[in-house]
């Protein structure tokens, strides 16, 4: 730990945004599994709604800055190809 006062602040702030961001990736990893899930289960309705829960935090997560712009789209383009597949 460090001994000068604004970098033991600087050690709680990094904690605190390091657990922020830890839920932020657990629930965009659930969004996509979900919507995996739904196109196994051919369930149109499920994925649609899953989906967009999933375009939403691929979105908050380039804002947030720990997924890149390239592989949110990737993985927009695949779900939303694998959704429309769906018989």
């Amino acid at each position: 730990m460090a001994n000068i006062k604004s970098q033991k602040k600087r050690a709680l702030t990094n904690l605190k945004r390091q657990n922020a961001l830890a839920g932020e990736k657990s629930a965009l990893k659930t969004a996509i599994k979900a919507v995996k899930t739904a196109v196994d289960a051919k369930d149109k309705d499920a994925a649609v709604t899953a989906m967009n829960q999933a375009n939403k935090l691929l979105d908050k997560a380039i804002v947030s800055g720990f997924k890149k712009k390239n592989y949110v789209a990737r993985q927009k383009s695949r779900l939303q190809k694998a959704v429309n597949n769906i018989a």
